[in-house]
């Protein structure tokens, strides 16, 4: 399987969480094809909203940074993995970033499914996904309930669906692997 790990941590040094997401793609990668891209080290910009990527460049974003990377391996993946530890009750601001980037993925028409508006594929696949996060010291049902709700409206546009929406617990990185393999 083709997977993609979308690393939001947002530390610069050494990072415990990043060392999971190491430990846990050499892992994968015993029987897997796995890319692991390190968001807070490359050069992404926010989306800004100018409708060039489905208009002037069709399928392409006109920012020119490291998401062009990202856009070709999650599109080319089986499965991706949003992680991120949390902060103030939501993901990190470099893995909120890339998600609103990757409508690049996406149609600018619009279809009706299921009563509702959404885009039409580019692609004729396209990956699940999962999410994988570390929670704070007072994260709550609240902050949960929004992230989950925010990524399962994530999948219906992104025409794929939310396998698990786990948490890191640093004694059981098998947990992970065998809940990713498994899918």
């Amino acid at each position: 399987m083709k997977i993609t790990i979308l690393n939001g941590d947002m530390n610069t040094g050494d990072s415990h969480f990043s060392d999971y997401l190491i430990n846990l793609t050499d892992k994968l990668r015993e029987n897997n094809s796995v890319n692991l891209f390190h968001l807070n080290k490359m050069n992404l910009h926010y989306c800004i909203g100018c409708w060039s990527c489905w208009w002037k460049t069709p399928g392409r974003c006109i920012i020119n940074d490291d998401a062009e990377k990202i856009f070709k391996s999650v599109i080319n993946s089986d499965f991706v993995i949003f992680a991120s530890p949390l902060m103030a009750g939501f993901i990190s601001s470099c893995l909120k970033k890339i998600t609103d980037r990757l409508i690049v993925l996406l149609h600018p028409y619009i279809e009706i499914r299921n009563g509702e508006s959404h885009h039409k594929k580019r692609y004729d696949k396209y990956p699940d996904f999962g999410l994988l996060l570390e929670k704070e010291k007072d994260t709550d049902n609240e902050d949960l309930n929004i992230i989950k709700d925010i990524y399962d409206r994530f999948a219906v546009n992104f025409h794929s669906q939310r396998k698990y929406m786990k948490f890191i617990d640093y004694d059981k990185v098998e947990d992970i692997i065998n809940e990713t393999n498994n899918i």
